[in-house]
């Protein structure tokens, strides 16, 4: 009998293999290592519940100091990229109506991320391509520091785009492949 899918468990694997293992966020070992990522599975496939529940996680890390960063995973919903953006574009707007402008910040991760003019079959996507859709927010209080102690951090993203052309469309596919247990 299969394992049934643990989002949490993959999406973990994932930061460890792919974003850490290949240094596409060179701040993200230490806060994985630490145990200061919130992990949250967001399971409505209701647009306002889950903004809320985006809300509710900025509230959350609020409350606790001590965690750097968060991960909301949408397992059953936003599978549809352009739907995901669109739900993206609502939740920034609301984090600018509900006051956490410059407190926090979301990037985004999705299994069918897609650059924009950028070829469907290039490995760059897979910098941002994640075994589930998430919603990543970020202290931005947190990357100044962090950004304030990379040798250049501008080059940040050049480097992430070259690792994974270097290493090419089907180890990328099968990095990710490989976080589904």
């Amino acid at each position: 009998m299969p394992t049934p899918p643990d989002p949490i468990a993959e999406t973990r694997q994932w930061l460890s293999d792919v974003v850490i293992g290949h240094n596409f966020c060179p701040f993200a070992k230490r806060e994985f290592d630490q145990d200061r990522i919130l992990y949250s599975l967001i399971e409505t496939d209701d647009v306002q519940e889950q903004l809320l529940q985006i809300i509710g996680q900025c509230a959350a890390m609020d409350r606790d100091g001590a965690a750097e960063t968060s991960l909301l995973i949408f397992p059953s919903a936003l599978s549809d990229f352009d739907d995901y953006l669109d739900v993206l574009d609502i939740a920034n707007a609301l984090l600018v109506g509900q006051g956490y402008e410059g407190i926090y910040q979301l990037a985004s991760f999705h299994p069918d991320y897609r650059f924009a003019g950028v070829e469907p079959d290039d490995p760059s996507h897979y910098t941002n391509r994640s075994p589930y859709p998430m919603v990543h927010i970020l202290r931005e209080a947190s990357i100044e520091a962090a950004l304030a102690k990379h040798p250049d951090p501008e080059a940040i993203p050049a480097r992430n785009i070259q690792v994974a052309r270097a290493l090419g469309l089907p180890t990328m596919q099968a990095l990710l492949a490989n976080c589904y247990r």
